[in-house]
Formats: structure tokens, sequence, C-alpha cells
């Protein structure tokens, strides 16, 4: 033993850890450590981390979130919480960029309301004409033989082979002897062809040549295109029958479907655009001129009807056609207008989602209004709304989950409370129990 502390390195290994004693023993202080192990305490009690998507996770320190593995962030406690409105959800800055939460001005605007309507090209009920046969007998020759064929004013459409009318001609024949002494009779005889459609000129030719004429010429008494063909050579006819239907397209309607939630913002006048799918880049408008009074039972539309010229011939019946009327509501001049991605609608309420003026933080707080017209992409705001508010108008979804997750008034649950996924609980890592709960849907 004496032999080891004559050794000189062994007697400086003791000096240095008897030094070493000596200074812990006149350096420490219990206090100091204890307070910084308190100071370490409290920061960590003081923070308290959350998941970006889903701030109903609430741990005590850094981790993964249970639900979708994201890293937690630390939710900031400041001083100034004590003055938001209990009702308001409260967003971490990350969470609503990650939500692609963004928010606009409550202005007012013109009301302007786009009412769009679809229909057919149609032709115009008051140039179809019935191109009949005024003698009954016999078809011996159609001169037009199919539908589509344009035809024009005093064309001729066949010719017909009718004993009455060669026993009519006849009796004028016979009148015509004794029209010194009964000129009565022949005047009868006369009006009798008259009646059969036979012009001045066509009974003057028979009284010149005192030849009874065998066939009937049907001529055509307007211009326009056959639609329908009724009748075939060697057909019977009686007197009236129908031959052909002609109609004059120069002029067509255009007939639109209005339903019964578009009725109130159009009237007879209003301009109506539309463009023609058959006929590309080139746009059309006219005034309405006829609103349907009755609308049908089974389609639940009227139709609204406008008029338009049509001698290029390019606009033919039963063309899809598609219109807008631009409708000024000036009742609602006054009123806010918001776009339609800031409303939450559950079928009975309307709400959207105000920015607190209080804080400079994502703040928001869930309000009802009462929504006027539709405008398209936007709402005309009745009541619930002033001009200058800021509202949520793009990942409105999102803040009403968060508010639904904290228990606090959302679109689903308006008086607020917790709910079962219980967004309130402070989770530590080893609580398996509690992961599980908020890991169930």
């Amino acid at each position: 033993m004496k032999k080891l502390f004559s050794n000189k390195y062994v007697r400086y290994g003791l000096f240095v850890i008897v030094g070493i004693f000596v200074g812990w023993l006149v350096f420490h202080s219990p206090h100091k450590t204890q307070e910084k192990q308190q100071s370490i305490e409290k920061v960590s009690n003081a923070t308290i981390w959350t998941c970006a998507m889903h701030p109903q996770i609430r741990m005590d320190q850094p981790g993964k979130c249970p639900i979708c593995g994201m890293d937690l962030i630390p939710l900031s406690q400041e001083t100034g919480a004590a003055n938001i409105d209990p009702d308001a959800i409260r967003l971490t800055r990350e969470a609503a960029q990650l939500a692609s939460v963004q928010t606009s001005i409550v202005t007012r605007q013109k009301p302007v309301k786009e009412v769009r309507l679809y229909g057919k090209v149609q032709a115009d009920e008051r140039s179809i004409q019935s191109q009949v046969s005024h003698v009954p007998g016999r078809i011996e020759k159609l001169l037009v033989n199919f539908t589509g064929e344009k035809v024009n004013k005093g064309q001729l459409l066949a010719v017909i082979y009718s004993p009455e009318l060669i026993t009519t001609q006849q009796e004028l024949l016979e009148a015509l002897k004794t029209k010194q002494v009964q000129p009565e009779i022949f005047e009868a005889a006369k009006d009798k062809l008259r009646q059969w459609k036979l012009t001045d000129s066509q009974i003057a030719d028979i009284e010149n040549s005192g030849k009874v004429k065998d066939n009937f010429e049907i001529l055509s008494n307007t211009n326009g295109v056959i639609i329908s063909r009724r009748a075939n050579n060697g057909d019977y006819v009686d007197q009236g029958t129908v031959l052909f239907d002609v109609t004059d397209l120069s002029h067509v309607w255009v007939l639109f479907d209005a339903y019964e939630s578009d009725l109130p913002f159009i009237k007879t006048g209003d301009r109506l655009a539309f463009t023609i799918q058959a006929v590309p880049g080139i746009n059309f408008a006219a005034n309405i001129i006829f609103i349907d009074p009755v609308i049908d039972p089974v389609t639940r539309v009227a139709k609204v009807r406008i008029e338009i010229n049509n001698e290029s011939g390019r606009l033919k019946p039963e063309m899809f056609a598609t219109g807008i009327v631009k409708a000024d509501l000036n009742q609602f001049r006054d009123k806010p207008v918001i776009p339609r991605s800031a409303v939450l609608w559950t079928g009975t309420r309307s709400i959207v989602y105000v920015k607190q003026t209080e804080t400079d933080e994502p703040v928001f707080k869930m309000r009802e209004i009462v929504l006027g017209p539709s405008l398209g992409n936007s709402y005309i705001v009745v009541d619930g709304l002033n001009e200058g508010e800021e509202i949520v108008t793009n990942g409105t979804f999102s803040v009403d989950a968060a508010a639904q997750l904290e228990g606090k008034p959302s679109m689903m649950n308006t008086q607020g409370g917790k709910t079962s996924s219980m967004p309130g609980m402070i989770m530590t890592p080893g609580d398996s129990k509690a992961e599980d709960k908020q890991s169930m849907p």
C-alpha cells in the first residue's frame, strides 16, 4: 500500500478527485437545480401539442397524431385567448393553411340573376297550313313525293279525277244555253264550281271551250316546306281530305322550358340570349314574346317562346338551344352578396363562419343567415350579415368539422357540446386506451 501511494501518478489522480469533490460542494446549489426543473416542467405543462388536421387531439409532449400519423404542432396558449368568444372555433395558423381556409369581406353588388333555359327550335304554328282536296275523287298524280321538299305559292301539287266535278261542269254548260232566259240558274252553277275552289279564270275557260275538264289540279296556297305527306298515287279522297302539311320556315319559334322556380324572374319583353348546339360560334338573341300561363303537370315546366328570323334557313326544327336571361333583382339592391362556397346548407338552415375581429388569429364563429335568390355562384343575403364583415369563403367545411370536434356550435350541432370523440381530452403517448378511442370513427 505504501508503494502504491508513493507512485506519483496515483497521488496526482487522488488530488484531482478530491478537487472535483470540493468544487462540487462549493458551487452546487440545490435551490437552483430545483428551480430549473420546475421551469422545465412549467414550460412542458404550458405547451399542448395538437394535430393540424385533427385539432381534437391534445397531447402534453410532441409526437405523432394517432389518427393520421402527422407530426404534432404546439398549440400556443396566449393570454389573449381569454377574450375569445367561448362558442368560437380557434385554429392554429398551420391548421388554417393546411385546410386552405380563405376569407373574404362581405360587400354589396348589383344583384343580377342568370336564369339558364333549355329548349328546341320549332316551326311557327301560325305558318303551318294544310293542303286539302276540295273535291272528292281519285288521285291521278302527285307532283310532290317526299317530305322536306320546298314548294311555292301556286305550284301544282296533285291532279285528281272527280266524277262529281264532271257533273257540275256539265250542269254549267247546260245552264249556259239558257243564260239569257234563266240567268239565276247559270249563276248558281258557277257558284257551285267556286265551292270546288275553281277560279273565275278556270270557269271562264270551261264556258269558252264548251268542254268538260276531267281532272282537277291542286295548287299550293303558300310558300314553305312539306313537313308531312298524307296521300299516295291512286288514293280515293273526300272533300277536305288533307294531302300535305306545309310550313313556312323563314320565321321560326324557339321554345324554352322554364321551371316553376325560374318563372318569378322571367317576364315578357326580357332579352334572351341563346346558342344553338348545331350552329357553333354564333350567338342569337331575341325578346320573350310569350310565357305559357299553364304549367305542364308532368314535366312541371312552362314554355317560354321567342321568334327569330330564319331567312338563311340555318335554324331547323328540333335543334337544341341553350338560353340565358339576365334578370335584375332591384328589390334586393341594398342586400349583401356572398359566394356560394361560403354557405353550408342543411335544408332548413343556412350558416356561415364569421371571422372574429378581437384577435388576429384565425378565430371563427358560426352564424345562421337567411338567404335570398341564388345568383349562380353567389347568394343574396336577406338577413344575418352586414357589409364589411369577414367570412370564410373557402374551407368552410373544414372549419365546421373542427367546430364539431371541439364541441362548439356547428352546422349539425347548433347548441354545441362535446362529441363522442371527446375532442378536449389531453392524451399522453402511453395512454393506449385514449388513443384507441380517438382513432375510432
